[in-house]
């Protein structure tokens, strides 16, 4: 079920519009600049790196080459060039070397690419799942178009099985996928084609093979030995698992937490959408009491971002772990929720003069930033002065909690307050 031109690809339209690199790769769009002789092809697993460098190969009749990082080495690399070269230099075929995984090869092995880009001895077609800019060697990434390849959405991956189920490359409407059948499977793929695929193939040849032409939920459970658990994304299951994750973690029960993680994670759930959650719990519901913890929830989304699952599960692990063993306090939550709610009631007023901006000509006339005391200046860092406006000037929001760190929180701001002159010894 290759895709053999351009446009059978599933997904990456942002990549395949008119005189996009990779159209003009394969020589659409005659009359314009060349298209690049290097490309760096960054996605997740099973988004098309592989497809992509095969049809370009396809369309344009040139000699396909594939190596893997993982087991190739420079002598590989260097055979492809040479054999590459003599084509050319014979009037052959010119050669596209796909080296998938170019993150594994080390600085040595990446600067063997260089004069054979340079030249344009081969189209090289690198794929990697890791950031280049990171992975890749300056002066390869600097000779490279880089394409970043987005996950494949559930539509995608519905229309791919669509096609397979009915295509003459695939099973030839040999078998039928009822609804819900379909979308357990599209949580198994989790936005792989390949594992959509595979899975729909052996999920396909045991339907066969028990002389059934349905693939039934049974059927594809006991194939890829995965349940199929009951979670609807886009209704109420959605809300009260990740209600319960929270919850969970708020009241620190760790192996609950875990629990509604797993569903999440198994139902298929977008990873980002757990992530966002955690951050948000990170300061809700931990808050001062552990600082540590939403350094830790915004890492872990960011590290989700840019592996996606089946890996991220190990990330979110790590941050549900870390969360819900945190110490607890709302205060944060609390604090900023009286203080909006003092100024939706209109308790504002206009801010000190002694405060405002006295950097612009006049303002001294106006009185602006007169009298204003430097904390800096003073020995113990803090001056005894208005801050708040007159009507909230005794407004106090923020009731520190005694747990975790948030106890050194506690003892200072009931020295601040004190030496503000807004709390009496």
């Amino acid at each position: 079920m290759r895709p053999r031109t351009l446009d059978e690809v599933v997904g990456q339209q942002h990549l395949l519009g008119p005189g996009s690199p990779l159209r003009r790769l394969v020589g659409e769009g005659s009359g314009g600049p060349a298209g690049p002789s290097s490309v760096i092809l960054w996605g997740p697993p099973g988004t098309g790196k592989t497809t992509l460098a095969y049809v370009v190969s396809k369309a344009t009749n040139k000699r396909f080459v594939e190596l893997s990082a993982i087991t190739a080495g420079v002598k590989e690399v260097r055979a492809v060039i040479d054999g590459a070269r003599r084509a050319t230099g014979g009037f052959g075929k010119e050669t596209v070397l796909f080296l998938d995984e170019i993150h594994r090869f080390s600085k040595a092995q990446q600067d063997s690419l260089l004069p054979a880009v340079e030249n344009r001895w081969v189209t090289l077609i690198a794929a990697t799942t890791e950031n280049p800019y990171f992975s890749v060697i300056s002066p390869l990434l600097s000779r490279s178009l880089l394409l970043t390849l987005e996950p494949l959405t559930d539509d995608d991956v519905r229309g791919l099985l669509k096609r397979a189920l009915a295509d003459e490359r695939g099973l030839r409407n040999a078998v039928t996928l009822p609804e819900d059948t379909g979308e357990h499977l599209l949580r198994i793929a989790g936005g792989d084609a390949r594992r959509a695929l595979t899975a729909l193939e052996a999920a396909a040849g045991a339907a066969l093979d028990q002389g059934e032409s349905e693939i039934t939920l049974q059927t594809l459970e006991q194939t890829v030995d995965r349940a199929a658990v009951k979670y609807d994304r886009d209704g109420d299951q959605h809300y009260d698992v990740a209600s319960a994750l929270i919850k969970s973690i708020r009241g620190s029960d760790v192996d609950a937490a875990l629990h509604y993680l797993a569903r999440m994670i198994e139902a298929g759930e977008d990873p980002r959408f757990i992530a966002r959650r955690l951050m948000i719990s990170a300061s809700e519901d931990i808050g001062l009491a552990d600082p540590n913890a939403l350094p830790i929830a915004v890492a872990a989304a960011q590290a989700v971002a840019m592996i996606g699952f089946p890996e991220a599960a190990l990330t979110l692990s790590h941050a549900t772990i870390a969360l819900a063993l945190a110490p607890k306090s709302n205060s944060a939550t609390t604090a900023i929720g009286a203080a909006m709610e003092d100024v939706r009631k209109g308790l504002a007023g206009p801010v000190p003069p002694h405060l405002r901006d006295g950097h612009y000509k006049g303002a001294a006339k106006l009185g602006h930033a007169q009298g204003y005391v430097f904390p800096h200046d003073l020995p113990e860092g803090i001056a005894e002065q208005q801050y708040a406006p007159d009507a909230l000037k005794d407004r106090e929001y923020y009731t520190p909690g005694r747990h975790g760190a948030e106890a050194r929180y506690a003892d200072a701001v009931e020295w601040t307050r004190k030496h503000l002159g807004r709390r009496r010894s």
